[in-house]
């Protein structure tokens, strides 16, 4: 398959099946920032613990299955999808927040990221998420979105990069103390 086919120098890209929308159309909004919440996620894989790395991989793998309800014609194609998000995903996250919230003392204040490398790109994607949150409402408002669940999980997600960046600054502080 060749890299490029210029179909979009025009500023237009496919849908799934086919459709041809503006780049600047909201859906292609959302998926662009979904998309670089997990390139982000790529970096904290390879800078964050062998847990946290499985927990950001399977993040990424969804993200690809929520990239593709975002990416439809029209919601009701979404019978067409083979996997969709679903509260199962949701309710995962949360249960992923409940357990490493019982090794966490969390901050009670607003925090800088940047804490060590793994929890400065998880808070990147954590901010990216946030952004394509706000895409996915305009998504939603003008009556494009297949399912509410998309926004329950990239809200939920979000809070969960939010205490996996502080676990990983956890990890990282226990490692830099002297023995």
């Amino acid at each position: 398959m060749k890299t490029f086919n210029k179909k979009g120098d025009e500023g237009e890209t496919s849908l799934l099946f086919g459709m041809r929308v503006s780049k600047a159309d909201p859906r292609c909004e959302a998926y662009g920032a979904v998309d670089e919440a997990s390139s982000a996620l790529g970096l904290a894989c390879c800078l964050s613990t062998p847990q946290v790395s499985n927990i950001v991989r399977s993040i990424q793998e969804e993200l690809v299955v929520l990239s593709g309800e975002l990416a439809l014609p029209h919601p009701e194609d979404v019978s067409r999808l083979k996997n969709r998000i679903t509260a199962e995903m949701t309710g995962r996250l949360e249960e992923t927040i409940e357990s490493l919230e019982m090794d966490l003392d969390m901050p009670q204040r607003f925090i800088l990221p940047g804490g060590c490398p793994s929890a400065a790109a998880l808070d990147l994607a954590r901010a990216t998420i946030r952004r394509a949150e706000r895409a996915v409402v305009r998504v939603r408002d003008q009556g494009l979105l297949p399912s509410s669940e998309v926004l329950h999980y990239l809200n939920r997600l979000a809070d969960l990069l939010f205490t996996i960046a502080r676990y990983e600054e956890g990890v990282s502080a226990k490692d830099d103390s002297p023995n």
